[in-house]
C-alpha cells in the first residue's frame, strides 16, 4: 500500500509559546498544528499542565533541531509551600505529611541555596514520565506502587531567592536537562526539616529563548487564517543553535554535503557540531569537524 501523504502546510520554524496553565504540552502542540495548518509539529521538552511559560514548538524542519533545544539549560521561577509534603511534590497531590515550619533566617537560606548549587544528585519522582520495566512511573504511582529509582546527576547553574513569606519561598533556578523542580523543592524542604511542595512553576527561559520572544495562544488565535501574520511569529532554525560555530559553504559544498559527502575546508573549527550556511547565509544543516580539516554532514534540514 502506498504511503499516505501528510496534509498541511510545508512550513518550518520555531515558535516560542507562552504555554498557559491547565493544558498539556501535547495539547498545546495540537492547537499550534491546527492554527498553522502545518504538516509536522513537535515540542522540545514538556511542561506539566500545572506549569506555564516558555515552550518552544518546532514546525517542519524545525523538528530536526528539537533535540538540541531539549538538551539546553532551562530557567524556572517557582514557589514552594513549606510545612506540607504531597504525593506528587506539587499541589495536584494529596498532603501526606504536615510539619511545623521553623524560623529561617536569610543567612541560613543563602547557605542552603549554595549547598544545592552546582553538581547534585536527584532521585526522580514517582510521578514522572520516566519508565521502569517498560511502564511509566506515574502509572505505577497511581496504582499505589513505589519502585527504586537510581539517583541522577544534574547541575544547578544558579539558585536565587526572590522572596520569602512565613510559609513559602519563591526562587529562580537555572538548571541542566533532566532536573525536576518538584524534587528540588522537596529536597530543600527536607533540609529545612519541614518538607515542601511546589505551588507555582513558570519556565522563563529555554536555551536562547525567553518570555520576551514568546506569544500566547490568544495572540495566535487572533491571527487565525492570516498565514503571513502567523508565519511572522516563527523564529529561524539557526537561533536555536547559536552556541555552535558556523561556516559558509559554496554551492558545490552545499551539494556535496547534502549528498552525504565530506568536503575539505581551511581554518575549520574543530567542533562536534557546526552550523552549515548556504551562499545566502541560510542554515541548511549541521556538520562536524573530521581529521584533515574535513567537514562532514551530521544533519541536513532541507
Amino acid at each position: 500500500m502506498a504511503n499516505r501523504k501528510k496534509k498541511g502546510r510545508d512550513i518550518s520554524g520555531i515558535l516560542i509559546l507562552d504555554k498557559p496553565l491547565n493544558i498539556s504540552s501535547n495539547r498545546a502542540v495540537q492547537i499550534i498544528k491546527r492554527l498553522y495548518g502545518a504538516k509536522k509539529v513537535g515540542h522540545t521538552g514538556s511542561l506539566d499542565p500545572l506549569a506555564s511559560g516558555v515552550l518552544p514548538i518546532c514546525l517542519g524542519h524545525g523538528t530536526k533541531v528539537s533535540q538540541y533545544l531539549l538538551a539546553s539549560d532551562k530557567t524556572y521561577q517557582f514557589t514552594m509551600r513549606l510545612g506540607q509534603t504531597t504525593e506528587t511534590g506539587d499541589v495536584e497531590g494529596n498532603v501526606v505529611l504536615e510539619r511545623k515550619v521553623p524560623d529561617i533566617t536569610d543567612s541560613q537560606l543563602l547557605v542552603l541555596l549554595e549547598e544545592f548549587t552546582g553538581d547534585i544528585q536527584q532521585v526522580p519522582p514517582m510521578y514522572s514520565a520516566l519508565k521502569h520495566n517498560g511502564q511509566r512511573l506515574y502509572k505505577l504511582a497511581r496504582s499505589g506502587q513505589v519502585v527504586d529509582r537510581p539517583a541522577r546527576a544534574v547541575t544547578i547553574k544558579s539558585l536565587v531567592l526572590l522572596s520569602k513569606e512565613a510559609d513559602s519561598l519563591t526562587l529562580e533556578v537555572c538548571c541542566t536537562k533532566g532536573t525536576y523542580v518538584r524534587t528540588l523543592a522537596e529536597d530543600l524542604g527536607e533540609k529545612l526539616g519541614c518538607g515542601a511542595h511546589v505551588t507555582f512553576l513558570r519556565r522563563i527561559k529555554t536555551g536562547p529563548f525567553g518570555l520576551e520572544e514568546s506569544v500566547t495562544i490568544e495572540q495566535l488565535e487572533s491571527l487565525k487564517g492570516d498565514w503571513l501574520g502567523l508565519d511572522k511569529q516563527l523564529n529561524s532554525l539557526d537561533l536555536a543553535l547559536q552556541e555552535y560555530p558556523e561556516v559558509s559553504c559554496s554551492a558545490e559544498d552545499v551539494s556535496n554535503l547534502c549528498f552525504g559527502r565530506q568536503v575539505q575546508m581551511n581554518e575549520l573549527d574543530q567542533h562536534s557540531l557546526i552550523r552549515l550556511n548556504d551562499t545566502n547565509g541560510v542554515i541548511f544543516g549541521l556538520g562536524k569537524w573530521c581529521e584533515g580539516n574535513y567537514l562532514a554532514p551530521v544533519r541536513i534540514f532541507a
